[in-house]
């Protein structure tokens, strides 16, 4: 059975074998330094470990329950976010709308614009929680 191990700063998908008497590690899948377990994820470990049982929904259980740690006791994951950010602002400022509608590969531009869009309803929630709950430090 599969299941999530971190090691340094960041988390994998792991799972344990037996040979020759001995326990081996077998890695499935880097998750970041964050354990998010995404469609693509199990997709990639579905066909590179066809054999290999997983139970999907308890992992993504676990994962999201181990979000919350970072962000609760550790300032600098906070200080990396907000890096990340002001890197995104930048570069989306930066990104030329010509260069963009000039692609020759209209799918990547169609996800672009979705992405973005998805962006913008992620900001639009997050903006709103922030303005009804009011959490401290954070009145403006």
């Amino acid at each position: 059975m599969a299941f999530i191990r971190k090691r340094g700063n960041s988390y994998y998908l792991v799972h344990n074998v037996r040979q020759k008497g001995r326990v081996r590690q077998v890695h499935l899948a880097s998750l970041g330094e964050r354990p998010r377990i995404s469609e693509e994820i199990m997709e990639d470990v579905k066909s590179k470990h066809p054999f290999v049982r997983v139970d999907w929904h308890g992992l993504k259980e676990r994962a999201s329950h181990n979000l919350v740690e970072p962000v609760a006791n550790d300032a600098q994951y906070i200080r990396n976010l907000l890096g990340a950010v002001r890197n995104l602002h930048l570069d989306l400022a930066d990104l030329p709308l010509p260069a963009l509608e000039m692609t020759r590969d209209p799918e990547l531009v169609a996800q672009m614009i979705s992405g973005l869009k998805l962006l913008r309803s992620t900001l639009d929630v997050k903006l709103n929680q922030i303005r009804k709950g009011k959490p401290m430090g954070l009145r403006n």
